[in-house]
């Protein structure tokens, strides 16, 4: 299993960028950070800054959109980086929320985030495509190599994503959840001819070291209010029942409304309706041994990445314990002799 950390790029930028070198000195394959160009820092501006004081991690965004940036852009952005340090960028994508919806936009549909998809990876990857009625090719891109991960949670979004996604992100932590939307993506795969066990799975949720459960709790309770965000839309779309797990809609039933300002912000007060209950399915909370346990039943079902948000106050032990005890016990062991 690899592991990624994700942040929000507040400022200063100098704090994104140290988070992202302690992150690699802790073993970590990649730095996520969230994409939300009012909310918080320019992150590809920032890319450059980490691939520049790094090695190895890759970076990228969990997620971006089709919506707030043109995609020709998007890919030059990806390829300039990866001429300059040397292919260490991923992209994570979707429809969009908070990007999009702060300015009063709305979620882009289905039919152009797959195009986008296709345009942003032909030209990131160094190949001509198809783009307004013109052939497009970036003459000073060789070499580039780019992934592009889509972010889903309804029915017809993980059937996109088994048809074209390089990855699948799953913005939740709840494991019987988990295993219905890999299901899904890798039976829309299947169907396309495609082989499932190529793509990248991901599930992405706040993970916190401790024993503190009143206080874990209550730094991470955010993410069933940003999760919820996803959830009503489907709702609205599929209704309660059948289309998605129960498991899923149920704990929307006391949502009010939310307040991007605080978006993914530990101790927001538009949560309150989010139970402990889902707080616990949803996050990687607990002990080394706890964090170990559920990570084992993530790869199991088939994750192959965990990416663990950092919104809370306990980021730099967080990632301690994850380099030096929970990553070595999910890595395949090589004796020196045997």
């Amino acid at each position: 299993m690899e592991f990624g950390a994700v942040v929000q790029t507040n400022p200063p930028a100098a704090r994104t960028v140290g988070l992202a070198k302690l992150s690699e000195q802790y073993g970590f394959d990649y730095f996520w950070t969230f994409d939300s160009h009012l909310l918080w820092q320019e992150p590809y501006v920032i890319y450059s800054q980490i691939l520049a004081e790094t090695h190895k991690i890759k970076v990228g965004p969990m997620v971006t959109n089709p919506a707030t940036r043109d995609w020709t852009v998007t890919a030059s952005h990806y390829a300039t980086l990866n001429e300059m340090y040397g292919n260490r960028t991923i992209c994570g994508i979707g429809r969009g929320d908070s990007a999009v919806r702060v300015t009063n936009g709305a979620p882009t549909t289905l039919k152009t985030l797959r195009e986008s998809i296709h345009v942003i990876r032909e030209l990131a990857n160094s190949r001509a495509v198809e783009y307004n009625g013109a052939t497009l090719q970036f003459p000073w891109s060789h070499g580039s190599e780019l992934d592009v991960w889509v972010a889903a949670y309804g029915p017809l979004a993980l059937k996109l994503t088994g048809e074209v996604g390089d990855g699948f992100i799953l913005q939740c932590g709840d494991i019987d959840i988990a295993k219905w939307m890999i299901d899904h993506v890798r039976a829309a795969a299947e169907n396309v001819g495609r082989d499932p066990d190529e793509i990248a799975f991901c599930v992405a949720a706040p993970f916190y070291i401790g024993d503190d459960w009143e206080h874990m709790r209550d730094q991470c309770r955010w993410f069933g209010g940003m999760v919820g965000n996803h959830v009503a839309d489907i709702v609205s779309k599929y209704g309660s029942d059948g289309a998605v797990p129960q498991a899923l809609t149920d704990y929307i039933k006391g949502r009010e409304g939310y307040d991007y300002n605080e978006h993914g912000r530990a101790g927001n007060s538009h949560t309150t309706f989010v139970p402990d209950e889902i707080v616990d399915r949803f996050c990687v909370l607990g002990t080394a041994e706890q964090h170990i346990e559920k990570l084992k039943q993530y790869a199991e079902i088939g994750v192959t990445q965990f990416a663990g948000y950092l919104q809370h106050d306990n980021k730099e032990e967080t990632l301690r314990v994850y380099g030096e005890t929970v990553m070595p016990a999910l890595r395949d062991h090589i004796t020196a002799k045997s």
